[in-house]
């Protein structure tokens, strides 16, 4: 997949029937730090919103990372997703 930032690329980049695979592999990136540095919040956000739109493996990846977390960069992540959510 190709490394490309989801604030950056427009919403129609990643609408259709992939958006929530999509979504997934963007927070796999995060956590991983391909392409990227590896930053577990970032992580948490796209992971949650793609579980939101559907992507069970994206819930399970979550609550497995989630696991891992402090509690204050959970409620970041959280935040993060939910300010995403709103504007998108």
């Amino acid at each position: 997949m190709a490394s490309f930032d989801i604030d950056i690329v427009s919403h129609d980049a990643v609408a259709g029937d992939n958006r929530a695979d999509a979504l997934c592999e963007m927070g796999l990136a995060y956590a991983m730090g391909r392409g990227r540095p590896v930053d577990l919040v970032a992580a948490h956000k796209w992971l949650n919103i793609a579980a939101i739109r559907g992507s069970d493996r994206a819930a399970d990846l979550r609550a497995d990372l989630a696991a891992t977390m402090s509690k204050t960069d959970l409620a970041a992540a959280l935040r993060a997703a939910r300010e995403w959510m709103t504007m998108h």
